[in-house]
């Protein structure tokens, strides 16, 4: 009875990522002891609400996507994990004189809003778990236990997150407003998780709204505050102080965040039109519908072109990009365009008109990103990081197209999108390929500035286009065996070893001078081959965070 008690409560997916935390944890200098502590707190918290949760099945409030495990560890632990890895490689630059100080202290600054938005998050699943006890009149013992110590869990990680800045502040003002604005970060954090949840119901797990509540909060959060830090600094002339935020960030990214941020808010508009115009729309006859349809599409266009000339002088900037290596950076773009063209045409017939299970079909969309994106992080990485930026938004805009059905090209991308999907998409909303291009994405955004770690902005590409694939189609073509998961997790882990002994003398050759342990690089592929076996969550998002947060170490 213990024996089984033991093995329900460590499961392959919490095993591989308590080792993730244990080896971030082992990697901690003595100069994050705060993090370091309070990192740890916050994975032992996750762990206990997910038992909680999964006590619960399908008797919780929120419906969760269907074959999924609640993934709440793993959701919690990943940013925070994040950030705490490039602290540590920060460390090591600060150690010898390459970056500043101001660069670490902001790093240290989104690990808190990243840690305290899952914190808070972690506390209200908390709450919901109370409430349902006491619908049930279950309380207990070990009901008083548990609010004991979830008030211990938090009170301590406050603790620990005031000691880190009071260490470091001169200024009790400065100090009581940043930590203002990470308690906001929590708070916000926990609405915007619950309007996920509500607004695409069996749509993701916990752990993967976790991750995507987290990720939007501390983004777009940081996009506001370094806006307001702009304009206090326009207002010194008057006499005011200014708000001093972050670091400098290139152009690129800044055009990126806004562009993203208006096509967020391009649904908002668009709906608001639209509820005015219905107004006026009362008849159900076919006829009428038809225009609905029309005018509807009209409202959509409209609202959308608004949107993008708010854009223009922004993206003024980046054909200037563009055009400045002409030679190199249009002849990527012609080679991208190619790729692009063939395998959609391609995949798309063999979809149609072949026997071809759908998972690999998915997992040749893999290999293109694997043969589009090398070269160009090789040779072009700040263009990457644009075109990047621009098929995000593309796709952004192509799923609200196919959300609201917008005519004529809504049923059009429903029909393409519905032959590439899997148990983890819904009709409500199609994540797969947003999952790809971000796990791709993410490392090489994140590996802008100092990076001394050669393979780190190769993360998603290796783990996803290479990794992932082999061991789907090793796992495919002996699905049969009963050894096929360790075969084809051994065939991921062994790919992804060659890739990277083939990428090291490719990257020397280009003149960088970096370090990369192959101790510390087995481990890391080893942990995230296993996290791939393992989980029930969407891979495409999880594993490739992991694996940069392993190789940063």
């Amino acid at each position: 009875m213990a024996t089984a008690m033991a093995s329900s409560l460590l499961n392959g997916e919490r095993a591989v990522v308590l080792l993730f935390v244990s080896s971030i944890e082992y990697s901690t200098p003595i100069s994050l002891i705060y993090e370091s502590m309070s990192f740890c707190l916050l994975a032992v918290f996750a762990l206990f609400v997910e038992i909680s949760v999964e006590s619960y099945g399908s008797d919780f409030p929120f419906k969760t996507r269907p074959g999924a495990s609640s993934g709440i560890l793993l959701g919690a632990v990943t940013l925070p994990g994040l950030a705490v890895s490039k602290l540590i490689q920060l460390s090591r630059a600060l150690s010898e004189h390459e970056v500043g100080v101001e660069e670490v202290e902001f790093t240290r600054l989104q690990y808190w809003a990243t840690s305290t938005g899952c914190l808070c998050v972690l506390v209200f699943l908390c709450f919901i778990c109370c409430h349902e006890s006491n619908k049930t009149k279950s309380v207990s013992f070990h009901s008083h236990w548990h609010t004991k110590f979830n008030i211990s869990c938090i009170a301590l990680f406050a603790a620990m997150c005031y000691l880190s800045f009071a260490a470091k502040s001169s200024s009790g003002w400065y100090l009581a407003l940043t930590l203002l604005w990470i308690v906001c970060h929590g708070l916000a954090a926990v609405k915007f998780i619950q309007h996920v949840l509500h607004t695409f119901p069996a749509c993701a797990s916990f752990g993967e709204a976790l991750l995507v509540t987290a990720g939007f909060v501390v983004y777009f959060g940081d996009m506001f505050a370094f806006t307001l830090a702009k304009i206090s600094k326009h207002l010194i002339s008057n006499g005011l102080n200014s708000i001093a935020y972050g670091v400098e960030r290139s152009e690129i990214s800044t055009i990126i965040q806004g562009m993203l941020l208006g096509l967020l808010l391009s649904p908002m508009l668009f709906k608001s039109i639209l509820r005015k115009w219905e107004f006026y729309m009362s008849s159900t006859n076919s006829e009428v519908r038809g225009h609905r349809e029309r005018g509807q599409s009209i409202i959509f266009y409209g609202s959308l072109t608004f949107i993008l000339l708010v854009i223009v002088p922004l993206w003024m900037q980046v054909f200037k990009f563009v055009v400045s290596e002409p030679h190199k950076r249009l002849s990527l773009c012609v080679y991208w365009v190619a790729v692009i063209s063939v395998s959609v045409l391609r995949f798309y017939k063999i979809s149609k008109n072949s026997k071809i299970e759908r998972i690999l079909l998915r997992k040749y969309y893999h290999l293109v990103a694997v043969l589009m994106f090398v070269p160009a992080l090789v040779f072009q990485p700040l263009f990457l990081n644009l075109a990047f930026g621009a098929a995000l938004g593309v796709f952004l805009l192509l799923e609200i197209i196919r959300v609201w059905r917008i005519w004529p090209l809504g049923p059009l991308v429903h029909q393409f999108m519905n032959a590439f999907t899997d148990h983890r998409d819904s009709d409500l909303l199609i994540v797969s390929h947003f999952s790809l291009l971000l796990g791709c994405a993410l490392p090489i955004w994140m590996s802008s500035g100092f990076n001394d770690r050669p393979l780190a902005p190769f993360a998603g590409i290796l783990s996803l286009g290479i990794g992932d694939t082999m061991a789907s189609m090793v796992g495919y073509k002996y699905g049969v065996l009963r050894w096929s998961k360790t075969g084809s997790t051994a065939a991921g882990i062994t790919s992804v070893l060659a890739a990277c002994s083939a990428l090291l003398p490719l990257l020397a050759a280009t003149g960088h001078m970096f370090t990369q342990h192959w101790l510390s690089l087995l481990s890391a592929v080893t942990l995230s081959g296993l996290l791939e076996a393992y989980t029930a969550q969407l891979d495409n998002a999880f594993i490739p965070l992991v694996f940069y947060s392993l190789l940063c170490l």
